[in-house]
């Protein structure tokens, strides 16, 4: 396997690359991950069952359009493919740094500028990818209520329902979900897509993003991720508000943006996460209700 790899990543970058070190890490992946190199180059490589291929196909599909539309560092695929047993993906090897004290706010800014690009007229991507593990769905639509409740909301409840997890009639929160979201005014923007502590870093105190769910959505709900599973620091809001600011009307979207990731997390890994999405679905039926 490590010899085919070897051979793709020598043949991708047209140089001779043979492994003299190779280190398995310690990553919140399902996938197994290696740091490999040699004297002079260095590479991340991502292990999988062949059947993980599209997935990983994915991946170097939305590091690729990240890096053709924002300021930020994005790593290169070096290459992708298929051993006699496994899939792969090769990355660029990112040295993170420590923050600088002004560098959150840098993040901030240039996750706005990314945003503030609206480039796309409709929501959606060429192709369904991937959130963490799980399938998420793409197809273009003129409308952000009903592709976000739809595509986002419904396809997480109709995945849980299939493994017997019911928390509510899924077409009657579907539509709560596009009552909430339906005046609200969004221009698409390129999204990261799952936006959280463990996907950003730092290259030289240029701020670094990777492990993209890219798609075409409102900007919102990648701000709403970045506050859900450990918040940013404050200077990331601050460079991010400047630049671009938030409606003041985003608190009432945040909680069914959030919601998207916990229903994932949910249909993922199950445990806690049940309950989580079991209680915050029961107290936005509430809160519509009042």
């Amino acid at each position: 396997m490590w010899h085919a790899i070897s051979k793709h990543i020598s043949e991708q970058r047209n140089i001779s690359f043979s492994i003299t070190h190779k280190e398995q890490l310690n990553l919140s992946s399902n996938s197994m991950t290696f740091k490999i190199g040699d004297d002079k180059h260095q590479f991340f490589v991502k292990i999988d069952t062949p059947q993980k291929l599209e997935q990983f196909e994915a991946e170097a599909y939305n590091l690729k359009e990240l890096t053709l539309h924002c300021a930020l560092f994005i790593p290169d695929c070096v290459c992708y493919g298929l051993t006699l047993n496994h899939s792969f993906i090769v990355l660029e090897w990112l040295t993170l740094t420590n923050q600088a004290e002004n560098d959150w706010f840098e993040m901030g800014k240039s996750v706005a500028l990314m945003h503030k690009k609206h480039e796309q007229a409709m929501y959606g991507w060429p192709d369904d990818n991937y959130l963490g593990q799980t399938v998420q769905t793409n197809r273009w639509h003129k409308h952000w209520d009903i592709f976000f409740a739809e595509q986002r909301i419904g396809w997480q409840l109709q995945l849980l329902a299939e493994k017997d997890f019911h928390f509510c009639d899924i077409d009657e929160f579907i539509e709560l979900t596009k009552a909430t979201l339906h005046s609200h005014v969004v221009q698409p923007s390129l999204l990261h897509g799952d936006l959280w502590r463990g996907n950003v870093g730092f290259v030289d105190g240029t701020p670094a993003l990777f492990d993209p769910a890219c798609y075409f959505g409102d900007r919102e709900a990648d701000i709403a991720m970045s506050q859900l599973f450990g918040e940013f620091p404050a200077d990331f809001y601050e460079g991010y508000q400047h630049y671009y600011p938030l409606s003041a009307s985003y608190e009432q979207r945040k909680p069914f943006y959030q919601l998207y990731h916990i229903l994932q997390h949910a249909n993922a890994f199950q445990g806690h996460y049940l309950i989580e999405a079991k209680e915050k679905i029961a107290q936005l039926i509430h809160t519509a209700a009042r």
